[in-house]
């Protein structure tokens, strides 16, 4: 049996790789999502996700920490435009073997005199 990480990993994989799909093996259909703006439910979430920033852009991933139920991803999300973007934390609870609830922090990438150490 997959582990919630190795869950969470594959499935990151997948979908920076294109396969904005493999989202419907993994969320349970009574999802729950807590960013502003984004709907709940698997297929709503997925519609919303098919049209998002994110499905376009380069992924890199950073960390993964996962404990118990819970799997947080840090990773850069550079937009098809290019650019600095986006400093993403995921964070994901599974219940059952599947995504139950997810949580986002979102930060733009400053210049990088502004973070000395970087953001990564």
């Amino acid at each position: 049996m997959t582990n919630s990480k190795e869950l969470i990993m594959s499935g990151f994989a997948e979908f920076a790789a294109g396969n904005v799909d493999v989202l419907q093996t993994l969320l349970r259909e009574d999802f729950i999502e807590h960013s502003p703006g984004n709907p709940s439910g698997r297929q709503a979430f997925i519609d919303f996700i098919k049209n998002a920033p994110v499905a376009d852009a380069r992924l890199e991933l950073k960390r993964v920490v996962a404990e118990g139920d819970l799997v947080v991803m840090h990773y850069h999300l550079i937009p098809r435009e290019g650019g600095r973007g986006l400093a993403v934390a995921d964070f994901w609870r599974l219940e059952d073997g599947l995504i139950a609830e997810h949580w986002d922090v979102v930060q733009p990438v400053p210049e990088p005199e502004e973070v000395p150490h970087g953001m990564f």
